[in-house]
């Protein structure tokens, strides 16, 4: 088997459903390097919040894609896309395993589809874009468009309404700036994906004590001194931008601004993680060819090494 090419394997499930520590522990028994797929953990100085492996755990497994663009930058899809296609490439031309882990499904599409053409026209958007327009003015519109979509922005005058209407309804129907949809519309999916295997829960409801749990520990590891940090070290950074839209981090940046008690920022983070989970999980059930596991009744190591260590023995006679 060691002679052999190793195919990419996929470890995803919904946010604290255990997959960092399941990949550190196949890590154990599989010549393994990690591919983070997470839109938060791309950025530097951002550890606590996102639950982001430790100094000691990224020294023993080498991971990818996490501290690569400070918390004033973006990334994209098809930032994503192009980088995980070239690491795979690297990870097996070294004889390793690439094992990609992480609950971003949006990446996880791009990479293993392509990424799909533009939306249609959205005409219910379209109308609130220009009763805002209206009030605020073109220019004005342009500005929020250099927040969501700077490239894009970079290249349209203030007054072009027309361009900025569209590229603002993209941005918002997707959640992705248009510069790097239209970057990614030609990118090749990744060739025959099969190996996926997915946290699932029994029990929504012990997930959910599970996410209020690490919540409060977030906070006691200092999340509220981690965002004053940011805040401090980055004077630029704002409330808009996709680092601090990150659930806990936008809480914790409301709570800090005083718009709401630590209690209500404690109950809207569990909230919003819950419906980050929520969402993770409604993106795993459309999902062909999974190989689930319970990640909250008793231990899923074994099965998912017994899983994996048959996959890979005939993928790689």
């Amino acid at each position: 088997m060691t002679s052999s090419i190793f195919p990419p394997v996929f470890l995803i499930g919904p946010t604290a459903s255990g997959k960092t520590q399941l990949a550190l522990h196949l890590a154990e028994h599989f010549p393994i390097e990690i591919i983070s797929i997470d839109s938060a953990l791309v950025y530097r100085d951002m550890d606590i919040g996102t639950a982001k492996p430790s100094q000691a755990e990224q020294a023993a497994v080498p991971h990818h894609l996490i501290d690569v663009i400070s918390p004033l930058e973006t990334y994209s899809a098809a930032a994503f896309h192009q980088d995980a296609m070239r690491l795979i490439h690297e990870i097996q031309q070294r004889g390793k395993l690439p094992l990609l882990v992480g609950g971003t499904m949006l990446y996880v599409k791009a990479l293993c589809e392509g990424l799909s053409d533009l939306p249609p026209a959205d005409p219910v958007l379209r109308q609130t874009l220009e009763q805002q327009a209206a009030s605020d003015g073109w220019p004005a519109m342009h500005a929020r468009l250099a927040v969501l979509d700077p490239v894009t922005a970079a290249r349209l005058k203030p007054t072009d309404s027309q361009r900025i209407q569209r590229a603002l309804e993209i941005c918002l129907l997707t959640g992705q700036p248009m510069s790097a949809q239209l970057a990614a519309r030609s990118a090749a999916p990744l060739a025959d994906p099969k190996h996926f295997f997915a946290l699932v829960p029994s029990d929504r409801h012990l997930l959910h004590q599970r996410i209020a749990l690490r919540f409060e520990q977030m906070l006691t590891q200092g999340l509220l001194d981690e965002v004053t940090t940011l805040r401090k070290n980055y004077s630029t950074l704002h409330p808009d931008l996709p680092s601090m839209r990150c659930v806990g981090y936008r809480q914790a940046w409301q709570y800090l601004d005083g718009e709401c008690s630590r209690e209500e920022m404690v109950e809207k983070g569990i909230a919003a993680t819950r419906q980050l989970a929520k969402r993770q999980l409604t993106w795993l059930r459309s999902m062909p060819n999974l190989t689930t596991l319970d990640c909250v009744a008793g231990d899923p190591f074994p099965m998912l090494l017994q899983q994996l260590q048959s996959l890979l023995a005939a993928e790689c006679h």
